[in-house]
């Protein structure tokens, strides 16, 4: 897997002004990640980073507070 270093120094990528290199280089890193996957497993791997944001910061979601 590559780092977001080599993202960044992509040829797509490295002609743009730094905030956008970071934000296009981030953008190719999650296709990179996501373009085998099935919609189930993206929707599982999003539902997890979500519960454990939830979690860190004590967030209460409407099914939970039920």
């Amino acid at each position: 897997m590559k780092t977001l270093e080599q993202y960044m120094n992509d040829p797509s990528v490295a002609h743009l002004q730094m905030p956008l290199r970071e934000v296009k280089a981030i953008r190719l890193m999650i296709y990179d990640e996501e373009k085998d996957m099935t919609p189930d497993e993206i929707k599982a791997k999003y539902k997890n980073l979500s519960q454990k944001v939830y979690d860190e910061f004590g967030i209460k979601t409407v099914a939970s507070a039920l």
